[in-house]
């Protein structure tokens, strides 16, 4: 059974477990963050993973937060459009109208200047401990409600700011997503590649 067969099996299996679970009234497990999928978010799931432009690892993971969080990531947020570097491998550009083709390469690794050198989004691939951008669940969970910047990285827009708050990633905006949506990214992030840059580290 080839790579991709075998994910769908498991998929599958996940999905119908969760449905059952909530037609006899039983309750998730621990870190299944709430209930589980409905027939929409299965729909959704199964997306997030036939979208998913790298490997994913589900030792240890929720399949079903992983599937949605991809979802969420990859069709929903556009992390990748600040996030990866690069993005797209070389005639693979769709804003050049040529086939999208993602680069598994730069998905979500951080480092490339936007809208000038001083902004320079972060890496979100997990590190060494196996935590996306080098968060916790809670210091994730805080920084897409109230935006807090755990780096205190130095103000990088002109005017008024809080040096505390980040100036660029749109907080406000995904503060505003389900608790569940939330977590959802946060285990897809756990499930993607650690891409090292600058002094970062994957061992």
């Amino acid at each position: 059974m080839n790579r991709k067969a075998l994910l769908g099996v498991v998929v599958t299996s996940v999905l119908i477990a969760a449905t059952t679970v909530r037609m006899h009234g039983g309750q998730q497990g621990p870190g299944a963050a709430g209930q589980g999928p409905d027939a929409n978010e299965a729909s959704k799931i199964q997306i997030g993973y036939r979208i998913a432009p790298v490997p994913l690892d589900l030792n240890g993971k929720n399949p079903a937060l992983v599937g949605l969080g991809s979802y969420v990531v990859n069709a929903q947020g556009d992390c990748a459009g600040c996030h990866s570097n690069p993005q797209y491998v070389p005639g693979g550009d769709p804003h050049l109208g040529q086939p999208e083709i993602s680069d598994p390469a730069g998905h979500l690794r951080g480092g490339n200047q936007l809208f000038g050198p001083v902004i320079v989004p972060r890496n979100l691939t997990p590190n060494a401990e196996g935590l996306p951008g080098g968060l916790t669940l809670d210091q994730f969970l805080e920084v897409f409600s109230i935006g807090t910047d755990f780096d205190n990285a130095p103000p990088v827009v002109p005017g008024p700011h809080s040096p505390d708050l980040l100036q660029i990633m749109p907080w406000p905006v995904f503060s505003k997503m389900t608790d569940r949506e939330k977590r959802a990214i946060y285990e897809y992030l756990r499930a993607i590649p650690c891409l090292p840059v600058g002094s970062s580290r994957c061992n």
